[in-house]
């Protein structure tokens, strides 16, 4: 009996290793683009009159538009801690842009695991190019995460033009505009030891002001607009502030599609267009001039006259979670997957990169390990996904001057935001009557108002204790 089925073993065998043999050989590059401060609006695709994005807006049409994309705290860096661990910033301790000046200790643990360390065994050659902003320190550096390769600057801060970046590990002053000499390096990387599967993560610093300089070419359609601003009757706005800040910035955003174009052609070039995964995104939104301010989360107001401080929040500033700062530009290209022209319409998060990557490459997710996304494949799939929840929790606790604890609770059509630490800084905002939130119904005595209020507030609760968030203890003590 035994001799007998040995040949029948054996051909199992081998067909079990060729099988794993093809997925490995096939597993996909993936190119990872990731702009910084990029509002969803800041593009062509998404119907701006004055935004100049002709390379963008090419994967946005001919892959997947997640035109309901969010990230889970409108700053730097507990967003980029959520994309590379799927877990809520105050999880991981960082719930706040990283403060070099004040915190220069202060960052991601490398202990935890990245879907960059996963792909990483599974064969993939990794690399990080541009910004990092989760620590300083060398056991906080790129490489203990899961990257093989970093050329870029750890920090959050850099300049346009002539850069500091670390190149080989050594710190290295380099001449040239910052958006061009990152893509130059990520061309030189995507066309390394092909044949071998890469993840490229690509992280722009544009367009995080400060906007100029920028190329001849990306400035020469923004030097003499006099470009449409989106609330130009805002009691007290600077006008003409706003305005110059929307030509610098558009420029900024163009100087980075310029350059997604030439990354674009190189893909072709080399023939790893047809096996390489596009996505495209950034870490916050942004306002300019919306609701009268201007930046992200940590919003500052562009009024001629700034307005006084109040409790816990400096004068001229404006701590947010608007829909323009937790909102992002989302694309994915997927060749052979996603359609042309696809709109994916349900709620997403930066949370679930990390479990739509490992699906994509093929690899499986440790059993032990806690994520809070989701994969997302099934949507750019086109698949019937009737039970998909669209409801989003977000947080946002600021240090830096202002003193907030945020909580938000957002549904497509409601949306309430919680200060435990100024409760009456409470906000809730009835999108589908109100998507621009002009409107805070927080104090509201409808009866379905009242009892929606009270359905998100226990939304906020219950992730409040899932994620065993330390305000929970701030809303036992009343304080």
């Amino acid at each position: 009996m035994w001799n007998s089925l040995k040949p029948f073993l054996l051909l199992l065998a081998i067909l079990s290793l060729s099988s794993n043999v093809v997925d490995a050989a096939t597993q996909p590059n993936i190119l990872f683009i990731f702009t910084d401060d990029q509002a969803p609006w800041a593009l062509g695709r998404s119907g701006h009159p004055h935004a100049h994005t002709p390379h963008i807006d090419q994967i946005f049409q001919e892959g997947a538009y997640l035109i309901n994309s969010f990230t889970t705290t409108p700053v730097c860096s507990p967003s980029r801690a959520s994309l590379i661990t799927s877990r809520y910033g105050s999880e991981v301790g960082i719930t706040d842009w990283i403060n070099p000046r004040v915190e220069p200790k202060h960052g991601l643990n490398p202990k935890i695991t990245t879907w960059m360390h996963l792909l990483k065994e599974s064969g993939y050659r990794t690399g990080l190019i541009g910004k990092w902003h989760l620590g300083l320190l060398d056991k906080q550096h790129p490489t203990k995460f899961g990257y093989d390769y970093f050329m870029g600057f750890r920090g959050g801060g850099n300049v346009p033009k002539d850069p500091k970046l670390e190149v080989n590990g050594k710190e290295t002053k380099l001449k040239g505009l910052l958006p061009d000499i990152l893509v130059d390096d990520a061309i030189r990387f995507i066309g390394q030891e092909q044949g071998i599967p890469f993840l490229l993560s690509l992280h722009f610093r544009a367009p995080h002001a400060r906007w100029l300089p920028v190329a001849a070419e990306d400035w020469q359609p923004f030097e003499n607009l006099d470009p449409q601003i989106p609330n130009p009757d805002y009691p007290d706005l600077n006008v003409k502030r706003v305005k110059t800040m929307t030509r610098e910035y558009l420029a900024s955003v163009a100087s980075v599609d310029r350059n997604v174009g030439r990354l674009l052609e190189a893909l072709k070039t080399q023939n790893l267009h047809h096996n390489t995964i596009i996505i495209f995104s950034s870490d916050h939104g942004y306002n300019m001039g919306h609701n009268g301010i201007w930046h992200k989360g940590n919003g500052h107001w562009v009024l001629n006259t700034k307005p006084k401080a109040t409790k816990n929040i400096p004068a001229g500033q404006r701590p947010n979670m608007y829909d323009h700062s937790i909102k992002v530009p989302t694309a994915v290209l997927w060749p052979g997957v996603t359609q042309h022209n696809q709109l994916v319409k349900q709620t997403v998060s930066n949370l679930d990169w990390f479990p739509t990557i490992l699906e994509m490459a093929h690899v499986a997710k440790p059993d032990q390990l806690t994520l809070r996304g989701r994969s997302i494949v099934p949507l750019l799939k086109n698949r019937n996904v009737n039970d998909w929840d669209n409801g989003f929790y977000a947080e946002y606790s600021t240090k830096h001057q202002s003193k907030t604890h945020m909580r938000m609770f957002r549904t497509p059509e409601w949306k309430l935001v919680r200060d435990f630490l100024n409760p009456a800084r409470d906000e809730l905002y009835n999108l589908t009557q109100d998507p621009e939130e002009t409107t805070n119904l927080i104090d509201s005595e409808d009866s379905k108002t009242v009892k929606m209020k009270e359905k998100l507030h226990q939304k906020i609760l219950s992730h409040l204790k899932a994620n065993n968030d330390k305000v929970l203890d701030q809303i036992r003590q009343g304080t």
